[in-house]
């Protein structure tokens, strides 16, 4: 697999049609209430930076990054295309937009995702790349639809210092 990542903008034609598959699996998993997926408008603010993965042209996946200061980082609209899953496209994704908060100085990079089976392969996704469990941040609200974590790129700082972090976990 060669796959290119390239920060590109969310509203070329093939990108606007893989953020409204995005955003339709959203509403049809979970309640209107509980989807914070933003549409093309909203990834379009300054921001956001926003990464397309391609393979010979092709747009297979997408993820977004929103500075919400000046340390810490929102993933948002990560996205592979059905036919693309298991082929480590959203790992090539995270990888690179997790490269750019490092480069932008970042020293957090949170997340939000639902607590759906659904969500299930992107929530192994990022524990795997070191995300922990957090309480709500940047405005959300407890939800029991959703789930929350965050990731310190910055290796001096212990997530258990932090007091708006939660150490639990999914173990059953």
């Amino acid at each position: 697999m060669t796959v290119l990542i390239t920060r590109e903008r969310p509203d070329a034609p093939d990108i606007t049609v893989l953020l409204t598959e995005h955003l339709a699996d959203m509403y049809a998993v979970t309640p209107a209430e509980s989807v914070h997926a933003l549409d093309v408008t909203a990834l379009l603010a300054p921001e956001i930076g926003f990464w397309v993965a391609r393979e010979h042209g092709v747009a297979l996946g997408c993820v977004a990054l929103s500075r919400l200061d000046a340390d810490h980082g929102e993933l948002k609209s990560m996205r592979t295309r059905a036919e693309a899953r298991g082929r480590g496209v959203g790992r090539a994704l995270l990888a690179a937009v997790l490269d750019a908060a490092r480069d932008q100085g970042l020293a957090r990079v949170s997340l939000e995702t639902g607590v759906e089976p659904f969500f299930e392969p992107a929530r192994r996704l990022y524990r795997s790349h070191g995300f922990v469990d957090c309480l709500p941040f940047a405005g959300y609200r407890e939800d029991p639809l959703s789930v929350f974590l965050t990731l310190s790129l910055d290796p001096s700082l212990d997530p258990s210092l932090d007091p708006s972090l939660d150490a639990a976990t999914d173990a059953p």
